[in-house]
């Protein structure tokens, strides 16, 4: 071990002599603890030293006291759990820290709390604003009816327009004021990839919208002010530092110039040392050519920021019966969803962004979505020849068994988000059946077949925390307590396997297992230090109640539990 942390020390001192020179003293030793590394060579250590933004060395109390000075600061764990930082594959950022200032209507038991929270909320925004937000549920709130624009014309202010999002993003509510702003009334036709929901026995517009043709109301807002999108992404750093978020890759989809303040505002405050989240920014696949013209490839940037990945769509999902199905929706026979990009023209897309040099990731929730995207891959590899690519599906949640392999055979990495399994397991099966059902949310399968599975949250459609993530995948029980054995639990995989698919996994999805991930001599120094030890047995049915305690990026706390 003394050998190696000299060698270390070389490697961390461009030109020191391995002879010659002493370790470096350490910045920051954390010991005494359980450090479960994720690195297949030293999976379990005691004590861990960090120097600047990186990792010294990782191993035994006595071994790593060696790489103590005068002025290395120590913490000592008292037996607590240490992990790499969480790695988030699949977040909004922007969107989901403004959220965390507008009404919130995921949780409302029933109509009565709804209007209540509109109504109160209605009543302290200033008069020219949108009311916006949602994140509704029907299924929780309205027992699986959808809510109306009646329904909202009751609790809100006549002159003020509304626009709330269902929790997925894939339909919203309007209110009458909002529908006559954006013109549509009977007469207006349903645009490609989308649908305006009708009274029944009526052309009349009830109110809800589903996927693209929510456009003609999303057109009309107001883009976030400059101090908006600060303050956005400000709440959303605090909440990812509370939950050991330490990466994430931001499947941002906003407007070009929103885009662009968003990009400037993460330079700056990852220039100032404020940022504390290394992040990813996705572009949207269809504005592929501004990344292009630029000569961008993928992982332009810093450990801090980079470029270089697309994000498309290829259909709607489960909740809103849009996610493109093989066979229809069991409770309406004459729909299997959309596909919200025609499929030619999203391998157009992906054709050209891969010559481009740049990643590719594609949201895809039904099965046939799937299907056939991995067919467009396939396509795109036989044409353009084998080379070091990661093709990503977001979701991957509705699949054919036959499809398990295909991932592996082609290299597209899975990348799925736990705690949908839990939340849409309370409803799934009245919109697809459980045939269907049995090959959703595919973890296990997918694993055994050979996938590199990696996990996000896609906040805010669901919460940040890792650790309800890692508890939905290793236990799969539903939010509706009507599966305390789990939903399909021979889908269930193992806390190892779901903590890797949180960290090593999903760095790899990024392009960045040389550098993050694992806690390794050389690594970034991201890591988190947990309430609960969640690899000892007795702790595993906690997982979901354990917290992180302190949370360090790049050698830096950047949240420490009270």
């Amino acid at each position: 071990m003394r050998a190696s942390l000299l060698v270390m020390a070389a490697i961390l001192l461009p030109g020191a002599s391995l002879h010659a020179h002493p370790p470096v003293p350490a910045d920051l030793i954390l010991h005494h603890g359980k450090i479960w590394t994720v690195a297949h060579h030293q999976p379990e250590a005691e004590a861990i030293a960090l120097w600047r933004d990186r990792i010294l060395a990782v191993g035994t109390n006595r071994e790593i006291q060696t790489l103590a000075g005068p002025q290395t600061k120590q913490i000592d764990l008292q037996g607590r759990r240490v992990l790499p930082g969480f790695h988030d594959c699949h977040v909004h950022l922007l969107g989901s820290g403004m959220r965390l200032a507008q009404v919130a209507l995921k949780d409302a038991a029933d109509e009565e709390e709804f209007g209540r929270r509109l109504r109160a909320f209605d009543q302290k925004l200033p008069r020219d604003r949108w009311l916006l937000g949602g994140d509704w549920d029907h299924d929780r709130t309205f027992k699986g009816v959808l809510p109306t624009a009646a329904l909202l014309d009751r609790y809100v202010s006549k002159d003020r327009p509304v626009f709330l999002r269902r929790y997925d993003g894939h339909m919203a509510v309007v209110n009458t004021r909002a529908l006559q702003m954006a013109r549509i009334t009977a007469a207006t036709p349903d645009p490609p990839g989308g649908e305006i929901h009708r009274q029944p026995g009526s052309k009349e517009p009830t109110g809800v919208l589903r996927d693209n043709a929510m456009d003609r109301v999303e057109a009309l807002l107001p883009p976030p002010s400059k101090e908006e999108i600060a303050e956005g992404v400000r709440a959303a750093l605090t909440e990812a530092h509370r939950l050991g978020v330490t990466t994430v890759q931001d499947m941002d989809g906003s407007a070009a110039g929103t885009r662009r303040e968003l990009l400037r505002l993460y330079q700056h405050l990852a220039r100032t040392e404020q940022l504390g989240l290394r992040i990813d920014l996705y572009w949207p696949l269809a504005a592929w050519q501004d990344l292009a013209k630029l000569g961008l490839e993928q992982g332009l940037g810093t450990e801090w920021v980079q470029l270089g990945g697309l994000k498309g769509f290829v259909d709607g999902s489960l909740g809103s019966s849009t996610a493109r199905m093989f066979r229809p929706y069991a409770h309406e026979p004459k729909n299997a969803g959309v596909f919200v990009t025609p499929l030619a023209k999203l391998q157009e897309y992906i054709l050209a962004a891969d010559q481009a040099g740049l990643q590719v990731a594609v949201h895809a929730i039904g099965d046939r979505a799937n299907a056939e995207l991995l067919d467009i891959f396939q396509e795109v590899i036989r044409r353009h020849g084998p080379r070091e690519r990661r093709f990503r599906i977001e979701h991957a949640q509705h699949l054919r068994p036959q499809d398990y392999r295909r991932f592996r055979d082609l290299g597209v990495i899975p990348s799925m988000q736990p705690y949908h399994i839990i939340d849409d397991g309370r409803w799934a099966e009245g919109r697809i059946g459980r045939e269907r059902c049995a090959s959703s949310y595919a973890c296990r399968s997918l694993l055994d077949a050979g996938a590199r599975l990696a996990f996000g949250s896609d906040w805010s459609v669901a919460p940040l925390s890792p650790l309800l993530g890692i508890d939905a995948a290793v236990h799969r029980r539903t939010l509706d307590s009507k599966n305390p054995k789990g939903w399909f639990p021979e889908q269930k995989i193992t806390v190892q396997e779901a903590i890797t698919a949180y960290t090593l996994s999903a760095a790899y999805a990024g392009f960045h297992e040389k550098s993050r991930g694992s806690l390794e001599a050389g690594k970034l120094a991201d890591l988190v230090v947990l309430s609960r030890d969640l690899l000892a047995e007795q702790e595993r049915d906690h997982i979901a109640r354990t917290e992180v305690v302190l949370t360090i990026v790049g050698g830096k706390i950047v949240y420490q539990k009270k």
